[in-house]
C-alpha cells in the first residue's frame, strides 16, 4: 500500500515514572479522576477528519474528552490472540487491522484503531467467551501483577501515512475470594472486556494498584493519543 510508517513508540514508564504514576485504587472508585484532566480540545485545522474505528463506548468517551468532532465507524475485523506474537506487536497488529479496514472505505480520513489486551506472564487474556471463563480469568489474576497493553494505529490512506505505537500499564489485583469474584461478576458485565474486568466499573473491589496510564487500562491511552494527533 506504500504507507510511510512512523517509528513505533513503545510507551512504557521507566521505573522512576512508574513510581510516580503508581496509584492505589480505593474500593469506591468509579471512573478514575485523573482521566478527567485532559479537557482542552485539540485544534483540527491541519488534520484530516477523524474516525474512531471502534464501537467501544469507553473509547468513544475517552476520545471525546479532547477531540470535539469525530465519526465512529466499527470494523468487523476479527482479533488475533496468538501467544506466539510478542505482546506489544500483537496489540499493534490488531489495531492496524481494524484501522486499515476502515481506511480503505474512507481514504481521505484519519482513522484511529485500538486494541487492548491483558497479559499474565506474557499470555494474552482477551474477552471471555462465557461467565465460567470470566470467573477463571479473575481467579488467575487474583493477587498478581499483570500487564495491560493497548496498541494504537493512526492511518490516512490518501496521505499514505501510518503511525503505530503501544502503551503498557501494570495492574496489581487484590487477593480475591470466590465470593469476591461472584459479587464483582454480579455488578459488572464483563463479557465485552479483556481480562474480564473494568477499572472504571467497581475496579476498587478487585484492583489494589495501577502503575501507568489509567485510561490505557480502560481502552485508550489518552495522553499518548493526544500527543500523536498533535504531531500528525
Amino acid at each position: 500500500m506504500g504507507f510511510k510508517i512512523s517509528n513505533r513508540s513503545h510507551l512504557v514508564a521507566s521505573r522512576r515514572q512508574a513510581a510516580h504514576l503508581s496509584r492505589a485504587v480505593g474500593p469506591k472508585d468509579g471512573l478514575i479522576a485523573s482521566m478527567n484532566t485532559i479537557a482542552h480540545p485539540l485544534k483540527t485545522a491541519t488534520r484530516p477528519p477523524l474516525i474512531l474505528a471502534s464501537g467501544s463506548p469507553r473509547r468513544r468517551e475517552l476520545l471525546s474528552r479532547f477531540v470535539k468532532e469525530f465519526l465512529v465507524v466499527t470494523s468487523d475485523v476479527s482479533e488475533t490472540h496468538s501467544a506466539g506474537v510478542p505482546p506489544r506487536r500483537l496489540c499493534e497488529l490488531n489495531a492496524e487491522r481494524k484501522a486499515l479496514a476502515i481506511a480503505e472505505r474512507y481514504p481521505s480520513h484519519l482513522v484511529l484503531g485500538a486494541d487492548t489486551l491483558v497479559f499474565l506472564e506474557g499470555r494474552p487474556l482477551g474477552k471471555p467467551a462465557d461467565m465460567m471463563e470470566a470467573r477463571d480469568m479473575l481467579s488467575q489474576l487474583s493477587g498478581r501483577v499483570h500487564e495491560v497493553i493497548t496498541g494504537v494505529c493512526l492511518v490516512c490512506q490518501q496521505a499514505k501515512r501510518m503511525r503505530l505505537f503501544a502503551e503498557s500499564t501494570r495492574v496489581k489485583f487484590r487477593e480475591l475470594s470466590t465470593l469476591d469474584i461472584t459479587e464483582y461478576l454480579s455488578r459488572v458485565h464483563v463479557l465485552d472486556k479483556a481480562g474480564s474486568y473494568a477499572l472504571q466499573e467497581h475496579g476498587g473491589r478487585i484492583i489494589e494498584r495501577v502503575e501507568g496510564s489509567e485510561s490505557n487500562v480502560v481502552g485508550l491511552p489518552m495522553e499518548a493519543v493526544r500527543k500523536a494527533l498533535e504531531q500528525w
